[in-house]
């Protein structure tokens, strides 16, 4: 059962829909997980390069239960999934001026599993928000009149042998009138949705245990594809694949099973001459491979793995010709590290006495400047990438707490990042 509520709308929230015209026209939107192009690179300019005493401006804050789950920022308005115990999800819209609630959807979603809270970031595009919840609850609601429009259980409805050890935590990529989740079962690993109406359009093929990654859309060889990493086992016995799925069809396209992780969680990374690096925790390393199309023929071929780098949870960034990543796990803490595309280790934090070492927190790139996000001590940290080494240039403490692995969202230079209690929205820009 969903209820949801239109809330009363102050004058300030008025005032900020009175501004949503400019928000289209002029803010560049983070509606989805990673950015516009889920390459964690924001188009924003003018940010500042130094902070005061104190830190940048707060803007407003808003109070949320614990979990992970991320913003997505569109025409004005900002997307959270939240949690309610162990008995609902509920969807936040808040004005993204004011940090005022605007409305809100909850609908009963009972369980429990580790690290308890909502997950991973809406995707949102002009007529819909789509979201999937820690047990598998896949909800498409309706923009304009604030009601889920259709919904799906990725757990019930496609047969899978149990959920996730740790729920859910994908989510979802929209292609034309698609939306790709995974519910990775032997009944569709990817599958393919009509947005307007949750028909099913295609299933993939089954690629076995089950992980945390998010299906990517992605373009390989001229071909736009879903590209999606799939769990091995604990013991290496079963392999974890890596492949590519038609757009069109759902057909395999493309399987990689060289490197393996027996917890996926960041996706793969799309680098020019296409060729994709993966990373991930728990001693799996990353690796780069790169495919080749002749016809309808495709080959992998891997061009590297390197056990001297593994983010457990985020993506690795892209910036000029060189990989920026938070090397931490369980099993290691490099922090931040920069890498050549060849695999070697140019710098990280951890050989650099006094230096922070960022945790498992989010970080991005916007106006030449990485913005992370340390997850262990709420500090936020601005640094310039660059291969000759790490070079910070301002850090401020934003939360106290632990375990601060939400994904972040910039528009409109202002950022928005989260603790396990509250949302906070800061001001970027230069003064």
């Amino acid at each position: 059962m969903s209820t949801c509520h239109t809330l009363r709308i102050t004058a300030r929230a008025v005032f900020a829909l009175s501004l949503l015209g400019f928000f289209i026209a002029s803010a560049a939107d983070w509606p989805q997980f990673q950015g516009p192009d889920r390459n964690g690179i924001s188009p924003e300019t003018g940010l500042a390069r130094t902070w005061p005493e104190g830190g940048p401006k707060v803007l407003w804050s808003f109070p949320l239960n614990e979990g992970f789950a991320g913003p997505a920022v569109a025409g004005g308005e900002v997307f959270i999934l939240d949690r309610v115990g162990d008995q609902q999800d509920v969807l936040h819209c808040i004005a993204f001026a004011t940090g005022e609630e605007l409305w809100k959807c909850a609908y009963d979603a009972p369980g429990s599993v580790g690290h308890g809270g909502s997950r991973t970031a809406p995707t949102v595009t002009e007529k819909h928000v789509f979201t999937v919840g820690m047990m598998g609850h896949f909800y498409c609601f309706d923009r304009a009149t604030h009601q889920p429009l259709w919904s799906k259980s990725l757990a019930d409805e496609f047969s899978q042998d149990g959920k996730p050890r740790w729920g859910y935590s994908q989510s979802p990529s929209v292609y034309q009138d698609l939306v790709v989740v995974a519910p990775q079962s032997s009944q569709g690993f990817v599958v393919a949705f009509r947005q307007a109406t949750g028909e099913v359009v295609w299933k993939s093929e089954d690629l076995g245990p089950v992980g945390y990654s998010t299906p990517v859309v992605t373009n390989l060889c001229g071909v736009d594809q879903a590209v999606m990493v799939s769990a091995s086992d604990k013991e290496g016995t079963i392999p974890g694949w890596t492949a590519g799925f038609s757009l069109e069809d759902g057909k395999t396209l493309w399987k990689y099973e060289g490197w393996r992780c027996w917890i996926p969680i960041a996706y793969p990374v799309t680098l020019p001459d296409n060729r994709l690096f993966m990373s991930g925790g728990y001693n799996a390393g990353s690796a780069m491979i790169q495919i080749a199309r002749d016809g309808e023929a495709w080959k992998v071929t891997e061009l590297f793995k390197t056990p001297a780098c593994g983010s457990q949870i985020h993506q690795p960034l892209f910036y000029q010709d060189h990989l920026y990543v938070n090397s931490n796990s369980n099993e290691r803490t490099d922090g931040m590290m920069c890498l050549t595309l060849d695999g070697k280790v140019l710098w990280n934090t951890a050989a650099i006495e006094g230096a922070p070492q960022f945790e498992r927190g989010n970080l991005l790139i916007a106006d030449g400047m990485i913005i992370s996000l340390d997850g262990k001590t709420g500090m936020l940290h601005l640094v310039e990438p660059s291969p000759e080494g790490f070079k910070p240039l301002a850090s401020a403490k934003m939360f106290e707490g632990k375990e601060m692995w939400s994904p972040m969202a910039l528009s409109d230079g202002k950022l928005l990042l989260r603790s396990q209690v509250e949302m906070k929205c800061i001001d970027l820009r230069n003064p």
